[in-house]
Order: C-alpha cells, then sequence, then structure tokens
C-alpha cells in the first residue's frame, strides 16, 4: 500500500466517523496509536472536517451575530490546529528520510510533502460533500448532473494529487529531492506582532 492509499483510507474513515453524527461538537475518538502517522492523519481530516462544517454553519443568513463572533473564533482556533499538525507531519517526515543524503543535483520542492497532504485531505472532503449532492431526491436533475461532472474532475485530482505525493516522497527517500520545512509564523495569532492586540495589551 502506497502512503496515499493509507491516507486516503483514513481520511474517508474519519469523514464517515465524524457523519455518525453530523454534530460539530462530536468528541473524536481516534482508534490509531497516540505516537503513530496514522493518528496524526485521522486527527488532520477530524480538524478538516469540522472546520468544513463551521464554514457551513456561518454562512447561515439568519445566524445570530453574537453567535457567528463565537464561531469565527472557533474557525480561528481551528486553523492555527491545522496548520500546527501539518508542521507535525512534516516533522514525521523529516525523520523518516534524515538518514538520506540528497544527490548533488537534488531540487527542492514547491511544498513540504504535509502541506500537499493538507490538500488531498481537503479533497476527500469535497468529493464526500459532492458525492452526496449527486444523491440529493431534492434536487433537479440538472443540478445532479452538473454535480456528477464536478465529482468526476475531484476524483481525478485525488487521482493525480496521491500520485504525485507518492512520486515526491520516492524522490526524496532517493534522494533525487530534499525538503525543507518554514513554520508558518502566523502573525495575527500573535500577541506580539499583532498591532490591534499589543496596542491593546492591558
Amino acid at each position: 500500500m502506497t502512503f496515499t492509499e493509507q491516507a486516503n483510507h483514513i481520511f474517508n474513515q474519519a469523514i464517515n466517523d465524524y457523519h455518525l453524527t453530523d454534530d460539530v461538537d462530536t468528541p473524536i475518538r481516534n482508534p490509531y496509536c497516540r505516537d503513530s502517522i496514522e493518528y496524526s492523519l485521522y486527527l488532520k481530516c477530524w480538524i478538516d472536517t469540522v472546520q468544513w462544517h463551521y464554514e457551513d454553519i456561518i454562512r447561515d443568513p439568519h445566524i445570530n451575530p453574537a453567535e457567528a463572533l463565537a464561531l469565527k473564533r472557533r474557525i480561528d482556533r481551528s486553523n492555527q490546529d491545522r496548520t500546527d499538525l501539518v508542521e507535525e507531519i512534516d516533522s514525521y517526515f523529516r525523520q523518516l528520510y534524515s538518514q538520506v543524503t540528497p544527490l548533488p543535483d537534488a531540487r527542492l520542492n514547491t511544498e513540504s510533502p504535509a502541506w500537499a497532504v493538507d490538500r488531498l485531505s481537503i479533497l476527500a472532503l469535497k468529493i464526500y460533500h459532492m458525492k452526496e449532492q449527486t444523491d440529493r431526491t431534492d434536487a433537479t436533475d440538472e443540478h445532479r448532473a452538473r454535480c456528477r461532472a464536478k465529482l468526476d474532475v475531484l476524483l481525478e485530482q485525488q487521482k493525480d494529487l496521491s500520485t504525485a505525493i507518492d512520486q515526491l516522497l520516492e524522490d526524496i527517500q532517493e534522494g533525487r529531492k530534499y525538503m525543507k520545512v518554514y513554520r508558518q509564523m502566523k502573525m495575527y495569532n500573535d500577541p506580539a506582532t499583532n498591532p490591534v492586540l499589543y496596542n491593546n495589551a492591558t
């Protein structure tokens, strides 16, 4: 089994587990060992799935403004958790390939493996929810047909992205490419770098 075959299986598992209740407050029950990459992949997709539904809820035109603000705060925390977890997954890859000596002509990839995995997790969610649209009995035939066409594109994209990730990991393992990880350094979350926060500190 390739890495992305394993990842896509775990992503689908997390998405299906969430939809057993379809409630953003459902506690996560990660079935994998805490220090395993499987645990991180499941957690990654669970965070993405919950945030997907946060984004649906906050677009309700009738949402109470106070509830919307509270939800925006939850989305901000979720984004930070997502970023932290991507960096954790990249640390796994760095450790996994730490003994590899890059070839003299090794090249740097445009993104790290974990950020590509992040996109793969989101694709799994898009596929799940687009498939839902193709099965809606309350929608028109035209709507379902449009969604089926979009689903076909998403499935092709998932196949291509999976292949590209597996090829990238193979290139890193063989020394043809090397990886560097730059921390996100988000300034708006930091009270020392966000002027709204440090100018209003008491």
